[in-house]
């Protein structure tokens, strides 16, 4: 709806306007939404996004190193967890960031929206905004990048990694105990870092968004275009870390174990 109203000139790019100037005359410092402008950078995004790429991809594979050593007396391959693709969310974030010039651009050159009059001399189209693209795509998959890598270790299932003691024994006891507990705080601790770092990356970008508007660099309605696309690619990302980002071997493994377990007891 957004293109449809720029790209026809409809009556929500004209009040898109007149809100625009407002903004660009407002009292926000200049210095402040220079600064916040200026972190829709691709110099600026694309370094951070790459710091979290490499830490996290080196916490996805120490924790695979550990689930590769681990696993109970008798327990082959075949039933061990399913293998962990440690590196397609880093992977998949660098695509991400590398897929908005690549939807931006041809976008612009279609639509070809003026900008605002502080850029009457800049003969770019304007819509979507390519800083708040790249603002909303880096800083977004960080933060979503920085939720998986936080969360601990995990199987291949899902499933946190469990200590393995002898059922029936105190032991057992204690250690289901303590499980419990572990689990619950690191739980809690997910969460709250999940709202943290979800409210982070959304008042950052608002701060770009509001940036580019008051220097004049764009109309509000780019940045908001520019917002939707970064939630498609964001989606994605998720998507194909949820879908790929673990093994189906061990599944796999684990359907024939069953099966085998149900015809030798047939």
């Amino acid at each position: 709806m957004l293109t449809w109203q720029v790209a026809g000139h409809g009556p929500l790019r004209a009040l898109d306007e007149r809100l625009g100037r407002a903004l660009a005359a407002g009292s926000v410092p200049s210095g402040a939404a220079e600064f916040f402008a200026d972190l829709g950078n691709t110099a600026v995004a694309l370094p951070v996004l790459v710091v979290v790429m490499v830490w996290t991809g080196w916490l996805g594979w120490q924790g695979q190193r550990g689930s590769r050593g681990g696993g109970r007396d008798g327990e082959g391959p075949a039933r061990g967890p399913a293998p962990v693709r440690w590196w397609l969310p880093p992977l998949a974030a660098g695509l991400a960031l590398a897929a908005v010039p690549a939807l931006v651009v041809p976008l612009k050159l279609w639509i070809a929206r003026p900008g605002p009059p502080q850029m009457a001399g800049d003969a770019a189209a304007f819509y979507p905004s390519g800083h708040g693209a790249t603002a909303a795509v880096a800083y977004g998959v960080a933060g979503l990048l920085l939720v998986r890598g936080l969360r601990g270790t995990r199987t291949g299932d899902g499933t946190t990694a469990r200590p393995y003691a002898p059922a029936g024994t105190a032991t057992a006891t204690a250690t289901a105990t303590a499980t419990a507990t572990a689990t619950a705080t690191a739980t809690a601790t997910a969460t709250a870092t999940t709202v943290a770092l979800t409210a982070a990356v959304v008042l950052l970008n608002t701060g770009v968004g509001l940036g580019l508007v008051r220097r004049g660099y764009h109309w509000p309605l780019d940045v908001l275009g520019s917002w939707c696309l970064a939630g498609v690619l964001l989606a994605v990302w998720c998507a194909v870390c949820g879908r790929w980002s673990v093994g189906g071997g061990g599944r796999a493994a684990r359907r024939r174990t069953t099966g085998e377990a149900g015809a030798d007891g047939a």
